[in-house]
């Protein structure tokens, strides 16, 4: 129902509603039957109980009596009701044992499921003894290889990007990146190679400490289901509201917050699904913004946006980048074409580097990108 809701709009673009009908009337017959067999067996147990109860106290009372009235000594009637008071006082209890077994088995499957999720390993260890970090000169990538699986995604990758410069990863898509960009807050750990802050291995320093470190601004903007000011000042603590003002301003977000009802204490709604992409973007640069990182992850930050929302991106982009060491990320060569340096990535390698004039000139991998994408835009 909720990926049927949110793609709305695509459904019914293309004529889809009856496909869609039908699969979630598909669901909700499959859904119905087993909630009835399920319904059924859990109903049955009471009744099943209380006839096997009874039955057995049949049994109880034709045996007892016949004992009793055989003569044979063996219990007499006052020993036989005391016996029988106890029976029952224990075989209602033992019904009910049969009534929760169904309870009893839905909550171990549930269990399971989120057993598997709780005992799940991080593969990302924190050092016993951390090594304090200061970023001072630059970040080196050492014959870095990396694989989610089994075939290398990362290929012996070498680079140095000097404090306070502006490096750009070029390439098609699944080039390797993005995975690039996400080795360096160690969201992943890479099985060869090293990553170095000042010659200091990125696994020997806190988690915390490294992460403070870095702002990320990405593609799709990952906003919460709360107002503007706490989306903004996510993850900073004890900032006051002039600070996210101002972090908005530089992000050009201030005027379409204040255009809302309540201003900064307006509700976004779910994954800010009341702002456009551009405003979702702006969003996220104010964060960033706000947290004011040494260095700073830009994963195809603009690659989604229409031209006056790129723009507008755009320009809080340049803002938010001086000063720092950045790392952008992008498809459209245009919006990295000042970048101090410009590494070309195919199937996880570093092919060509440079600068955009210099690397146009050699007529490799980068021209043939930037002439495809002329001719794109162009037609």
């Amino acid at each position: 129902v909720e990926e049927t809701l949110s793609g709305l709009r695509v459904i019914k673009a293309f004529n889809a509603e009856g496909k869609i009908s039908e699969r979630f009337h598909a669901g909700s017959n499959q859904f119905r039957r087993m909630s009835n067999r399920i319904a059924r067996r859990q109903q049955l147990a009471h009744p099943m109980s209380e006839l096997l109860g009874t039955i057995t106290i049949a049994i109880v009372l034709w045996f007892g009596g016949s004992l009793i009235l055989g003569g044979q000594g063996v219990i007499d009637a006052a020993t036989f009701i005391y016996y029988l008071t106890i029976f029952y006082s224990i075989i209602n209890p033992a019904k009910e044992f049969s009534k929760s077994a169904y309870a009893v088995q839905r909550g171990l499957a549930s269990m399971e499921r989120i057993d598997r999720i709780l005992e799940a390993e991080n593969p990302i260890v924190e050092p016993q003894q951390p090594v304090p970090l200061t970023f001072q000169r630059d970040i080196t990538y050492k014959n870095v290889w990396f694989r989610y699986n089994n075939d290398w995604v990362i290929r012996d990758v070498s680079l140095q990007i000097e404090k306070g410069k502006t490096i750009a990863l070029v390439g098609q898509s699944g080039s390797g990146k993005s995975t690039m960009a996400d080795l360096l807050p160690r969201f992943y750990d890479i099985q060869q190679g090293g990553i170095y802050i000042d010659d200091i291995n990125i696994k020997d320093v806190r988690l915390h400490d490294l992460r403070s470190l870095i702002g990320y601004v990405n593609q799709d903007a990952i906003l919460f289901n709360d107002t503007f000011y706490n989306n903004i000042a996510f993850g900073v603590g004890n900032v006051e509201e002039e600070q996210v003002i101002k972090a908005a301003r530089i992000a050009n977000a201030h005027e379409f917050i204040m255009a809302t009802e309540k201003g900064y204490h307006t509700n976004i709604g779910d994954r800010g699904g009341k702002l456009s992409g551009g405003q979702r973007q702006r969003i996220s640069i104010a964060r960033a913004i706000l947290k004011n990182p040494q260095i700073l992850i830009l994963d195809e930050a603009t690659s989604a946006l229409d031209t006056d929302s790129e723009r507008l991106v755009q320009d809080a982009l340049e803002k938010l980048m001086q000063n720092r060491t950045t790392i952008v990320i992008a498809h459209r060569l245009s919006t990295i074409k000042n970048a101090d340096e410009i590494y070309v990535m195919r199937e996880g390698k570093i092919v060509e580097s440079g600068q955009h004039a210099a690397l146009y000139a050699q007529g490799g991998y980068y021209t043939k990108l930037c002439d495809s994408q002329s001719e794109f835009s162009e037609s």
